[in-house]
């Protein structure tokens, strides 16, 4: 892990093509090693979540080249590489589990972390998850509890419940929501850890009743278009 986030401290300091160009090998070796990484991550996750399997690498992983056509920030390059196992793949709309990593001073995250479930997902699952919270409360928060180690993260919400729902509904707080995210930061003596592998799987297992609430929710929104 050292030798990816050197490379990303380095693409935080140094992100134009000249630099690129001239040390593209520390790019593809920092990638290469992410890859290896995200790989065991996703045969471990495959492992305990049905609806992830059959999913590739590729259909996980993004591109380190930054679109940069519509953003004020020309920077060519990411400063961050991220992995999202999401049934379906990474544009499917649907809950996943996220793992990232960021240069120093890149602020994208602000942090190295895990976060599993649905972000910026499609207004249609968002009524369809809401709507779950609604009749079956009990069972999002026991879910919420399982994942003892996260947070949810309640930055993104609606300043009153939607119109659907009672303002004094026992769960206002989630149908609040417009994201349904967890977050755990990574720390360093984790990252470098021998045990990083493991560990995020063990994690991520942890959130498999979440996305699993989530994902119900999503695959009826999709099957009723």
């Amino acid at each position: 892990m050292k030798e990816i986030i050197d490379f990303l401290n380095l693409i935080v300091e140094n992100n134009n093509r000249p630099w690129f160009q001239q040390h593209k090998e520390l790019y593809i070796n920092a990638q290469n090693k992410f890859n290896a990484i995200a790989e065991q991550i996703l045969i471990g996750v495959q492992r305990f979540d049905p609806l992830t399997r059959g999913l590739t690498l590729k259909d996980c992983t993004y591109r380190f080249y930054r679109d940069t056509r519509f953003s004020p920030d020309k920077s060519p390059y990411k400063r961050h590489f991220g992995l999202f196992i999401c049934p379906n793949g990474k544009k499917s709309g649907m809950a996943g589990y996220y793992f990232h990593v960021e240069g120093e001073g890149a602020e994208y995250l602000g942090h190295h972390g895990l976060f599993p479930g649905m972000y910026q997902c499609p207004p249609e699952i968002t009524r369809s998850v809401r709507e779950d919270i609604s009749t079956k409360g009990e069972e999002f928060e026991k879910a919420l509890k399982k994942a003892k180690n996260f947070s949810l993260d309640m930055a993104q919400k609606l300043k009153k419940v939607p119109k659907d729902y009672p303002a004094d509904h026992p769960y206002a707080e989630y149908l609040k929501l417009k994201d349904y995210c967890l977050y755990q930061t990574i720390d360093d003596d984790m990252l470098y850890s021998d045990r990083l592998v493991d560990w995020v799987i063990g994690e991520f297992r942890s959130c498999y009743d979440f996305n699993s609430f989530l994902n119900r929710a999503a695959l009826f929104a999709m099957e009723n278009e």
